[in-house]
């Protein structure tokens, strides 16, 4: 057999290889966040525990004002009113006259974007009442959560920074950003994990790991 013809099988060969390997540390990624611990710890207390990440959930007391800027309703229905009757997940919602439709959960399991995260936090937990998030929880600007316009909540997601490649998994619990050109908005503590917290913004990578809980 010729030189070039065996080079050829040859790099056929190891382009096959690379790309098993690339699949499979892909799946293993998602597997180790298929597995979900969960914890009551008193009333509108939970932890839960997601691929190595711990996620303290407090829902937010009913009389807090509901403060996600825009949010006008949630299926047709006031905000508040909305996440009483638990009709959030993936209903309808209009900010500032726009109506959001978001993903069913079906669409939501293959969810894999690449675009501009930002973060918000402490200048919104510091308003008057509280912070509410779109899901009913109390929002900590600390912990690792996100919002996001069209995914389901909550979910967890992976969300990797490709200027850095650092990579964390968040739950996703509010809705936002509504700036243009923005596809997730990060807690203050998951920009800093992730690196971005002094630049403000970072080119990411987001994807589905888990629906619900």
């Amino acid at each position: 057999m010729k030189t070039g013809a065996c080079l050829t099988i040859l790099y056929i060969f190891l382009a096959f290889i690379l790309n098993l390997c690339s699949c499979t540390l892909f799946h293993a990624s998602y597997d180790v966040a298929k597995g979900i611990t969960k914890v009551v710890v008193g009333t509108g207390k939970v932890i839960y525990k997601v691929g190595g990440y711990t996620f303290k959930v407090v829902k937010a007391p009913i009389q807090w004002p509901f403060t996600r800027k825009g949010i006008e309703s949630i299926g047709g229905l006031p905000p508040k009113e909305a996440i009483k009757r638990g009709k959030v997940k993936n209903s309808p919602y209009v900010v500032n006259g726009k109506r959001y439709v978001p993903m069913s959960i079906e669409e939501a399991k293959s969810y894999r974007e690449v675009g501009i995260a930002s973060w918000y936090g402490y200048e919104t937990r510091n308003k008057k009442g509280g912070y509410m998030t779109a899901n009913g929880e109390v929002f900590d600007p600390e912990g690792l959560t996100a919002a996001h316009r069209y995914l389901p909540l909550p979910c967890f997601v992976r969300v990797t920074n490709l200027e850095n490649k650092r990579s964390i998994i968040v739950r996703v619990n509010d809705r936002g950003p509504f700036v243009k050109g923005r596809i997730i908005d990060l807690s203050a503590g998951a920009a800093k994990r992730l690196g971005f917290y002094k630049k403000g913004t970072a080119r990411v990578l987001v994807e589905v790991v888990r629906i619900g809980s």
